[in-house]
């Protein structure tokens, strides 16, 4: 098992060197103050008690409709939505719900740092396969290459964390295949479902019926409307698997904050609470990409999440993780190198920026990474 993550280093190493945090995935401005409203408001009015282990039901009828809406997916909110205490629990959950040692999951890399020590927690292997670089496009090969009669799952994660990039429709019709013909289950990682540009589609595992039917869909509140700290999010899978879910969740967690699920309740019934997030997150995307114009770093195309990954060709040949601690001591601004998302460590020759920051947050830094 790993010991101290790299996030929690190099913010700790952020806050030292009094530097800007670019690294780790949380906004720097504030939330709505309509959604603390509703949440301060659900505790005035007494909402301060445990809520159903499932989580609040008016919640999961919201989230329901979202749904179908979105993805056209009918989904039962009694049986198939689980409210949980963040994305990453709802990872690990579903897992451990399927997982028995010896087990097989494939893990595409580079990829989350929580995936691989759910796998080993539950005494099963992950196999490790490295995307195609440099546009972290998906090595359908490999990955066809690499299931065998131990494979018990596969995970992915769309729109990507750390490389911005997100899964098109024929890959999903090639995850649908290759789950179907293989009997496998998947594990979706969607916290940045809402965060896709440039028009695209988010290509949920929810759209696919028949790859829903084999799948866990894992979902952040705290990623969407810019309250990580909440720790707040859920899963949605078809009943056969949710009630295995549950069977680990009731004993590990119960149920989640119920203001926060009563407020968010509220919230999500105004549709443009979500609808807008895309456009919101471009624009500091936008504005991020045209003030690192006037640096030597070589951003890649990011098309979700709050990320965007760049080469430092032009200006060092450190190692990522010395780069990455270069820049933060020395220039005053906070990465992540991309190697710490391989299990293997070895030097990429990209770091991770977020830009889910305030514009004036952006311009400070981009200040100091000119001088680089």
């Amino acid at each position: 098992m790993q010991g101290t993550t790299i996030f929690t280093t190099m913010s700790a190493l952020a806050q030292e060197h009094n530097a800007i945090n670019l690294g780790q995935g949380f906004p720097d401005f504030p939330m709505s103050p309509v959604l603390t409203e509703a949440v301060n408001h659900a505790m005035r009015s007494g909402y301060n008690q445990y809520a159903p282990m499932a989580g609040w039901l008016p919640l999961r009828e919201v989230l329901a409709e979202k749904i179908d809406y979105l993805y056209g997916q009918s989904v039962h909110p009694d049986t198939e939505i689980t409210i949980t205490p963040g994305g990453t629990y709802a990872i690990y959950t579903a897992l451990t719900s399927i997982l028995s040692p010896g087990d097989e999951v494939l893990v595409l890399e580079p990829a989350y740092d929580s995936y691989v020590p759910n796998i080993l927690a539950n005494h099963a292997k992950p196999v490790l396969i490295s995307l195609n670089q440099p546009h972290f496009s998906i090595p359908w090969e490999k990955i066809n290459a690499a299931v065998n009669s131990k494979t018990r799952a596969i995970i992915i994660n769309t729109p990507h964390n750390p490389s911005g990039t997100i899964w098109s429709a024929a890959d999903m019709q090639k995850l649908q295949q290759l789950v179907v013909t293989n009997k496998l289950y998947v594990i979706s990682d969607e916290v940045y479902e809402h965060l896709v540009y440039d028009g695209e589609t988010h290509q949920s595992v929810l759209r696919y019926p028949d790859l829903f039917q084999r799948s866990f869909a894992c979902f952040s509140f705290g990623k969407t409307f810019h309250c990580t700290g909440w720790k707040i999010g859920y899963c949605v899978a078809p009943k056969e698997l949710m009630q295995g879910f549950r069977k680990i969740h009731q004993y590990n967690c119960f149920s989640v904050h119920t203001p926060s699920q009563v407020g968010i309740t509220e919230y999500l019934k105004d549709r443009s609470s979500y609808l807008e997030l895309a456009s919101f997150l471009q624009e500091k995307r936008d504005y991020f990409i045209e003030l690192m114009r006037l640096t030597r770093f070589n951003l890649l195309p990011s098309k979700g999440s709050y990320f965007c990954c760049a080469g430092y060709e032009q200006i060092s040949e450190l190692p990522d993780l010395d780069f990455a601690l270069h820049l933060t001591r020395e220039h005053g601004v906070a990465t992540i190198p991309v190697s710490a998302f391989y299990q293997d460590a070895q030097p990429s020759p990209y770091i991770r920026f977020c830009f889910a920051k305030k514009k004036e947050t952006l311009e400070a830094a981009v200040e100091k990474l000119r001088k680089v």
